[in-house]
């Protein structure tokens, strides 16, 4: 009997070799969120048309064709969560059944089998595309999918979260991995007395200070000298921006909401958290923290009301079923974090990178690609490259994972320059990837 229902709109080729012609699966994260974030801004054939990071003005929006849609590569196919856009459980089966880490990612790899089989695409060659929290489910997803025969050609993690852990109070692996993301934030917003000359040097001086100096200070806590602090703290606000007295006073572990109200204070403006490219403005410009995210607020409005007018009119897709923003407030939405991976004992915080590295070992031709945003503060591309750094692959298969970087935020394709070298920087692993992973 039915469980669910998972909403999706594929784009297709006509006329093409199906045995042949990739096809990829993608969705958004949250966890509640639909994929209409990837679906109205990225690769499909249509897309909002932002650039700046500014707010997109109410209607009429920008909206038309995307010359840099995916669809010459592979066809797309864009899945909605279960209790997210027009994805609905059935029958007495309560939401619950599918809000957690283990459910979640097991209603997913269920509906790409079910798409598979339906059209006919065992023989194509097939990926997944996750953004955020996407990423974690993509994980699990990846090594289920696996584990129930059908093997990947590719796995692309768009702005990737995959460990929960580091976010644990009275841990510093995410004051670490934030750093260079604060850096290349300080660069961008020319809030430093001696820049680098570009933001990938910028970014290289952080990391170099993030995983030596500043790791073993913070790994000191309370028993760290005067001095060796000092220095730390004079070293952080060179390469942060922030006075050393705002550092010092922090204990060398400035939290991110704190940074975001922080860096541009004397402007009396706030910066984002999915992009801190993006600036706010707050009632009161002394507070300790910012009112909202102005790069989620900047473009919420635009993507919703684009897709519910493209669905109807366009796509011709008629239903009396609320399109759902999220799934987060439902009765019984309350996720569940435990899970448990094919290696090691259960999680209570997940970590789904031990999955992903599970799939790899048994399908060695399996490639991923980590796409990563200098600006996104949500889900740091630093603590990505630590995350996917301890999935302890062996040398024979660590060129199978490989790492890209933008100028842009947690959705770097709002970028139209960003979206050209993701166009680029994917159709060349669509080449590399869809004969079988041989290069």
């Amino acid at each position: 009997m039915p469980t669910a229902s998972l909403f999706y709109t594929a784009y297709t080729l006509d006329g093409q070799p199906v045995g042949t012609r990739p096809v990829t699966y993608l969705y958004n994260g949250g966890p509640g969120s639909p994929t209409v974030w990837l679906h109205m801004g990225s690769f499909g054939p249509m897309r909002v048309q932002t650039d700046e990071p500014t707010v997109v003005r109410p209607a009429p929006f920008a909206f038309g064709p995307n010359d840099q849609t995916l669809l010459d590569q592979t066809d797309l196919v864009f899945i909605d969560m279960v209790g997210a856009g027009f994805s609905r459980p059935l029958g007495e089966t309560p939401g619950s059944t599918f809000w957690g880490v283990d459910g979640d990612a097991d209603a997913f790899a269920r509906a790409i089998m079910r798409y598979t089989t339906k059209f006919s695409r065992w023989s194509s060659p097939k990926y997944i595309i996750g953004e955020s929290y996407g990423t974690l489910r993509t994980g699990a997803v990846a090594f289920q999918l696996e584990d129930r025969g059908m093997s990947l050609n590719g796995v692309v993690l768009l702005s990737s979260i995959m460990n929960y852990g580091v976010r644990q109070p009275g841990y510093p692996q995410n004051f670490v991995t934030l750093l260079p993301t604060y850096a290349a934030t300080a660069w961008y917003h020319r809030k430093l007395a001696n820049p680098a000359a570009t933001v990938d040097e910028q970014v290289q001086r952080a990391r170099d200070f993030a995983l030596g100096p500043y790791a073993s200070a913070l790994a000191k806590g309370h028993m760290i000298s005067q001095a060796e602090r000092a220095d730390i703290v004079r070293q952080m606000s060179e390469l942060t921006g922030l006075s050393t007295t705002f550092i010092d006073n922090a204990n060398m572990r400035v939290d991110l909401s704190s940074f975001r109200k922080e860096l541009l204070r004397d402007r009396r403006q706030t910066i984002g958290r999915l992009d801190t490219r993006y600036l706010g403005l707050d009632e009161d410009a002394s507070g300790g923290e910012p009112e909202d995210d102005p790069s989620s607020s900047a473009v919420t409005g635009a993507y919703f009301g684009i897709f519910r007018d493209y669905v109807a009119n366009q796509l011709n897709y008629k239903t009396d079923v609320e399109y759902r923003m999220s799934a987060r407030g439902l009765p019984g939405f309350n996720w569940n974090w435990s899970h448990r991976p094919p290696v090691g004992g259960p999680q209570t915080t997940p970590n789904t990178a031990i999955d992903l590295a599970t799939a790899m070992r048994r399908n060695p031709y399996l490639k991923v690609m980590s796409l990563n945003g200098y600006y996104d503060a949500a889900t740091p591309f630093f603590s990505t490259e630590f995350d996917l750094a301890q999935m302890m692959l062996e040398p024979s298969i660590r060129p199978s994972l490989e790492f890209t970087y933008y100028e842009g935020g947690h959705m770097m394709y709002l970028s139209h320059d960003a979206l050209v070298k993701l166009h680029t920087d994917l159709s060349r692993f669509y080449a590399e990837t869809a004969n079988g992973g041989a290069r």
